[in-house]
């Protein structure tokens, strides 16, 4: 390869690598050409990309970048691979495949992650926590599990609060006393009868006038 093959190969690497600050360096050498293919359909199904490159063509285009220690002590031809939707989600991924039979050969070299290396060990460690969406997830049930609590307790109250008035409703529905029969139908209730009015006092007749005197 002339030097400015390799210069261009090295650009392009470098081109697609930036703002990207975790990867994983896997091996092929073990996959024939159709089995490679599938790989990588199978990696783009999951936006995860492939690259196959020397590793001192590799590690100068990673120069000065957070995956530069990927490649401390590592030698011979390799594949980087990146993307998904963390690293943990491309370590379980890498990790699942390595494990297929239909794979044989495809293994984990190591990698990279916030700058630091990993090893091929470390890699399957990764797979092993749980990934960002994972996290959110446990994070926001933290986060409403306090007032989920509350609002049981709530709930209860309020239940135990209703049970107690509907039980003392019925105590005294039970301890009223009966209500009065109602009088027999066609029946007119008697009414108080008014005391009779007193009759007024008779006028006195007036006096007889006396009569002539009689003859002598």
């Amino acid at each position: 390869m002339s030097k400015t093959v390799k210069d261009l190969v090295v650009s392009d690497l470098k081109r697609q690598l930036t703002g990207i600050s975790d990867a994983l360096l896997v091996n092929v050498v073990g996959l024939n050409a159709i089995r490679t293919t599938k790989l990588r359909k199978e990696l783009r199904s999951k936006n995860i990309k492939l690259e196959v490159i020397k590793n001192s063509l590799a590690r100068r285009a990673a120069e000065g970048t957070p995956l530069a220690a990927a490649f401390t002590g590592v030698e011979g031809t390799l594949a980087i691979v990146w993307g998904a939707e963390d690293i943990v989600s491309l370590a379980k991924e890498i990790t699942r495949l390595t494990g297929l039979k239909e794979y044989e050969g495809f293994t984990a070299r190591g990698g990279a992650l916030d700058g630091s290396k990993l090893t091929a060990a470390e890699v399957k460690q990764v797979s092993a926590w749980p990934t960002r969406q994972e996290q959110l997830s446990i994070l926001l049930g933290q986060i409403l599990a306090p007032g989920a609590i509350l609002a049981g307790q709530l709930t209860a109250a309020a239940g135990v609060l209703a049970g107690q008035i509907k039980q003392r409703a019925e105590d005294l529905e039970k301890a009223a006393p009966a209500e009065a029969s109602p009088a027999v139908e066609g029946t007119a209730p008697a009414e108080d009868t008014p005391p009779a009015e007193a009759s007024p006092p008779a006028e006195a007749s007036p006096p007889a006038e006396a009569g002539p005197p009689a003859a002598g």
